[in-house]
């Protein structure tokens, strides 16, 4: 799950991160009213989930007040588009007006988890304000990593290595340790699955600050933190995706043609790949689970028929927990109750695999059934090609 950067900047901030002051905005009147509170020499940036706002003309310096209402004007409602956002963009709901900052370096601090050692990684490197991907691809030595035993945990020497190798010094090592401290804190505390700084900026006056924050938090782990649910921002969201969560079926809207539902994610992804090799693309990863039943048949096929890009679908399913003809079965009478008017392609594989594939051709809905994983790619392909 993702949040606003005002939302990253709260969180932190109960950690000890040090943030600048600011307040959220809906309204240019608002934007000039915390403005005001804040001294006039602010910041006003859009609050999308999606970084390269500033390029996108997101994020705007403002020097007094009124400066402040008319960016806010201009940036409330429109429509951003970043190069995360895709071609599409994210309209633009409420602003965030932070502090001014008279900054004299920016840096770079980030904590990812490295599923290769099952261990954590933080990151940091004097390029900060920029793209961090540019830099690891072009100039790798200029990122410096540490990385973190589960077991024992951050260690002071680590900290302060990375510290000294962002070119800290005398007080301001001293602060980024606490700074680099107090990041991980917040990072194994709310199960983050990233937390990135960027920029970390050293002030003229000589504090170091989070000019910028991302976290983003691991959903099977959120049962623990009602507190950080509650900021979720469906807006923000794609609707098929929030959707799917309210069925608790696990889907991501991808920009294909062929809709797949398969159970068993290592499956979906097998799926997905063989429907690429076959000449055509996914519309979505769609993860029905284990314990397939009518209504998530049902329910899974209601999000498939909303995308509109989808041409077909292929439902790939191996009957090991879930029998197939109870799939069958299931699929059958889900269909009954919706208006389905796109080829439909399964493939049975398992437990009555078999009995499966006769109650779908038997039905008096029309099936192309396939036994081989690849037999049923090449049809849906087929069937999505004689569509368009």
């Amino acid at each position: 799950m993702k949040i606003h950067e005002y939302q990253a900047k709260e969180v932190l901030k109960k950690f000890g991160v040090p943030v600048p002051d600011g307040g959220l905005a809906k309204s240019p009147e608002e934007a000039r009213e915390i403005a005001e509170r804040l001294g006039g020499f602010t910041v006003v940036k859009a609050q999308i989930h999606a970084g390269g706002r500033g390029k996108g003309g997101g994020v705007k310096i403002a020097k007094t007040p009124d400066e402040a209402k008319q960016y806010a004007s201009e940036i409330l409602g429109m429509q951003l588009i970043t190069h995360q956002t895709g071609p599409e963009g994210q309209k633009v709901k409420q602003v965030w007006i932070e502090q001014g900052t008279e900054i004299e370096r920016e840096l770079y601090l980030g904590i990812v988890l490295d599923r290769e050692q099952s261990k954590l990684v933080i990151m940091a490197s004097q390029a900060g304000g920029m793209d961090i991907e540019e830099v690891a691809t072009n100039t790798p030595k200029k990122i410096l990593k540490e990385t973190i035993d589960p077991g024992i945990g951050l260690l002071r020497f680590q900290a302060s290595r990375l510290a000294f190798g962002l070119g800290l010094e005398g007080d301001q090592q001293k602060q980024g340790v606490r700074f680099i401290n107090a990041l991980y804190q917040a990072y194994v505390a709310t199960d983050c699955s990233l937390a990135e700084i960027n920029p970390l900026v050293v002030t003229k006056d000589g504090k170091i600050l989070a000019l910028d924050a991302k976290m983003n938090f691991d959903d099977n782990a959120l049962f623990r933190h009602k507190g950080i649910m509650e900021l979720r921002d469906t807006d923000e969201e794609d609707p098929l995706e929030v959707e799917a969560s309210e069925f608790d079926l696990n889907y991501i809207k991808l920009d294909g043609e062929v809709g797949c539902m398969v159970n068993g994610a290592g499956l979906a992804m097998a799926t997905m790949d063989i429907v690429k090799y076959a000449g055509s693309s996914p519309a979505n990863f769609l993860d029905v689970g284990g314990g397939t039943n009518v209504e998530r048949v049902q329910s899974a096929f209601q999000i498939l028929m909303s995308d509109k890009d989808v041409k077909a679908v292929l439902i790939n399913i191996f009957g090991g927990i879930v029998r197939c003809d109870r799939v069958a079965e299931g699929v059958v009478q889900a269909l009954h109750g919706l208006a389905v008017n796109l080829p439909i392609v399964v493939r049975l594989q398992g437990t009555n695999a078999e009995e499966g594939s006769r109650i779908l051709e038997e039905s008096d809905l029309e099936f192309i059934v396939a036994r081989e994983l690849k037999e049923a790619a090449d049809a849906v392909v087929k069937a999505v090609k004689a569509a368009a």
